[in-house]
């Protein structure tokens, strides 16, 4: 049976592209790939993209001549998390409580590993996660 390696890109659905734009490229720091008007693409550590979608906004059929994306969106808070090192975890803390960003939880994980969450601002729950929580990372 063929095998799937990994997760290349994750998408969340947001109410306001520009409000997300400050959020992620302007608090937590990721990369710009894409903008369009109903998306934004960012760079995560090089090996995976956070799809922005404006919510509501590709629900049609995208079509061009090279081919179809079919219509999807979602709503309600989704939850993604994002790798970090071990000794970063403080310094993330930091740079959240800096920025007015609520710790809305921590979790110290049976593995070693540890987490901070916290929402962005379409209510969406992100987690900073160090290794030693899956037995894959």
């Amino acid at each position: 049976m063929p095998q799937l390696n990994r997760i290349v890109e994750t998408a969340l659905y947001v109410d306001d592209l520009e409000r997300a734009h400050d959020f992620y490229e302007g608090k937590l720091g990721l990369a710009p790939l894409l903008k369009t008007p109903i998306l934004y693409a960012y760079d995560v550590g090089g090996a995976t993209v956070l799809l922005l979608f404006r919510r509501g906004a590709a629900q049609q059929t995208q079509s061009s001549a090279n081919g179809s994306i079919p219509p999807h969106d979602g709503s309600g808070p989704l939850h993604i998390a994002f790798a970090v090192d071990s000794g970063e975890l403080e310094a993330w803390e930091r740079k959240l409580e800096e920025l007015d960003i609520a710790i809305e939880g921590r979790m110290a994980w049976d593995r070693g590993g540890k987490s901070l969450y916290f929402r962005d601002p379409d209510g969406h729950l992100l987690e900073l996660m160090t290794p030693g929580i899956w037995r894959t990372y």
